[in-house]
């Protein structure tokens, strides 16, 4: 059955989808890529058995603190191949290691939905490397050898995304809603590259799970005035932004009501908390978390697992666990009848 995984990789973005067909993976975006070492750190002995806990100040799991490492994360799950990589937009907290990931994993198709952004200066990027972002430009150009880069935006059908081998509909479950090739041109013109953003729609076993890139509210205006039915009531949604406020209106979330919202990591003052508090709607925190993993269930449910015990105990006081390179551990699951999150 289908596995989706939301890593901890710090202020960035990287999942991984494992599809039903058992051979091919999905993974969009990475960061932490160039962390150093394929090992966590002697500090880390923590995360690894799961009793990182809460401050007494409440809420505080510091999962943030131990930051995983793609490379070392797929080799703990035994993902050796990579079918494709997406590239949600071309910021650096996106790519972060593409070039150390390339080196390590054969990847076998790119998907570019047009953006041609200018090479940063990297003289003032911090901890960001030159080498990722030449990568990514080679691979984008169609110059990388056993790599197929394909250009695709919101709108196309095409086999193994969301048309099967013979042409029919279904295909690994995937649907490109944003952006159009106007929201690229927009980017291009305003510089501002989060609204030329993927947003995928990934539909297994009646699961709706949306994974939101860097969008902004231009992309979300055309999501609801083009995919109203296929986006409203779903079961999860990877936050946009990693979750952070970034100045925007949140009433898409008013269509959307997920089941469950996963946040990357930011400063707790930076995160847009209050617009589901608000809202009544739950989510779930990389800090809280550390890895999270969304998995099938033989009768349709999509449990809900993560890392650390110690939230996950508080969560769910008749523990679950799955092998998943170590022991995680189920806090909820979305019922496969009735959408609803139940503990």
């Amino acid at each position: 059955m289908a596995k989706i995984h939301f890593l901890n990789v710090g202020e960035g973005d990287c999942c991984i989808i494992e599809h039903n067909n058992g051979n091919r993976v999905t993974m969009i975006d990475i960061c932490g890529g160039n962390k150093s070492g394929d090992t966590v750190a002697d500090d880390g002995i923590l995360k690894i058995a799961g009793i990182a806990t809460e401050s007494d100040s409440g809420g505080n799991y510091r999962m943030a603190e131990y930051a995983t490492k793609p490379q070392t994360y797929l080799r703990e799950v035994n993902i050796q191949r990579i079918w494709r990589f997406v590239l949600s937009h071309p910021d650096m907290d996106h790519m972060d290691g593409f070039n150390a990931l390339m080196n390590e994993f054969p990847v076998d198709h790119f998907w570019h939905m047009g953006a041609e952004r200018k090479k940063p200066d990297f003289g003032s990027y911090g901890r960001y490397k030159g080498e990722d972002w030449d990568r990514y430009a080679k691979v984008r150009d169609g110059k990388e050898t056993g790599t197929k880069t394909i250009r695709v935006v919101a709108g196309d059908n095409f086999k193994y995304a969301n048309r099967g081998r013979d042409g029919g509909s279904g295909g690994d479950g995937l649907t490109i809603l944003a952006p159009t090739k106007e929201l690229v041109e927009r980017a291009q013109t305003t510089g501002d590259f989060n609204d030329c953003s993927y947003v995928l729609l990934y539909w297994t076993a009646n699961h709706r799970i949306i994974f939101a890139g860097d969008s902004h509210d231009e992309t979300w205006n055309h999501i609801l005035a083009n995919y109203h039915k296929l986006v409203a009531n779903c079961d999860v949604l990877i936050a946009p932004h990693h979750g952070r406020k970034s100045g925007r209106s949140w009433e898409f979330l008013d269509v959307l009501k997920p089941k469950l919202t996963l946040f990357g990591t930011a400063k707790s003052e930076h995160l847009a908390y209050g617009a589901w508090n608000s809202r009544g709607l739950e989510f779930i925190t990389n800090n809280q978390a550390g890895n999270v993993v969304l998995e099938v269930a033989h009768n349709g449910d999509l449990d809900v697992y993560v890392e650390n015990a110690a939230f996950a105990a508080k969560r769910n006081r008749v523990l679950s666990t799955i092998t998943n390179g170590q022991d995680y551990h189920m806090v909820t699951y979305i019922s496969s009848k009735t959408g609803a999150t139940v503990e």
